[in-house]
């Protein structure tokens, strides 16, 4: 039985004025049904990159990108308009990701109107499920982008992005843009999320420990390729490659007599 998400020998050039960039070079991976994996390193390796290629933002140079069987590559706007539903993508910014001008009910069902889901009746109750099922209220459906917190723009971004009942969510960073006090909450919902309705997650991060936290499996990117792969306590815990042994000592340590030893 093949992967739900079968990546082969990607690669993501961008004409420049003197030649090209190659963002992503030669990337290789699989994700199963519910499956967890985590996609590691600094910036520039060509991290979001790959993600944008996974979900239509982004047209590859090379490469197959199969999604339960079918060849992403290649398809028009048209083509992929049907598999969209089935791969969704929660960015890294969530008041950039959301209209100001729209309230955040609308932002909801607007997935569920463009795909032709359900009659207006019918969405307002998908959408009041969506909210409670990511710890918001009905109030917040009146509300617009900016009357709420950073945590609750990010709910509302994974709100709209399980609107079509996705199988895979491509998460971009996507603590990055909110405070220390409510990152905890959010990692808490993705693992309640994926438990709840079967997600495979591929997680896009610098965050070594908040990879750990929500993924079974790290896949360390280096100069637009993956240069290690294997399940998380494994790879953390006796790194093979020395790229992973570097991200690993880079992580500051809560005991100033371990920072005292490693200087």
């Amino acid at each position: 039985m093949s992967a739900l998400l079968e990546v082969r020998g990607l690669q993501k050039y961008f004409a420049v004025r003197g030649g090209l960039v190659r963002a992503v070079e030669d990337v290789s991976f699989e994700l199963e049904r519910g499956a967890t994996l985590g996609l590691v390193g600094e910036s520039g390796c060509g991290k979001t990159t790959t993600a944008r290629c996974l979900v239509g933002l982004e047209r590859p140079s090379a490469g197959s990108i199969r999604l339960a069987g079918t060849e992403l590559g290649g398809l028009s706007g048209r083509e992929w308009f049907p598999l969209r539903r089935r791969i969704q993508f929660v960015f890294q910014d969530p008041l950039a990701a959301l209209d100001p001008r729209q309230r955040m009910g609308a932002a909801i069902a607007e997935p569920l109107a463009i795909h032709s889901r359900g009659k207006p009746a019918e969405r307002r109750r998908r959408v009041l499920e969506l909210l409670e099922a990511v710890g918001l209220s009905e109030a917040h459906a009146g509300r617009f982008a900016h009357e709420l917190s950073g945590g609750q723009r990010q709910r509302v971004g994974i709100a709209r992005a399980l609107a079509l009942e996705p199988e895979i969510l491509v998460l971009d960073e996507p603590l990055s843009a909110l405070d220390v006090s409510v990152q905890a909450q959010i990692v808490q919902l993705f693992a309640e999320l994926g438990r709840r309705y079967s997600l495979a997650y591929l997680l896009i991060s610098h965050d070594l420990a908040l990879v750990r936290e929500l993924c079974a499996e790290v896949a360390v990117m280096y100069l637009g390729r993956i240069v290690e792969r294997g399940p998380c306590e494994r790879v953390f815990a006796a790194p093979a490659h020395p790229y992973t042994c570097a991200l690993r000592a880079a992580v500051p340590s809560a005991d100033p007599r371990l920072e005292r030893v490693a200087r």
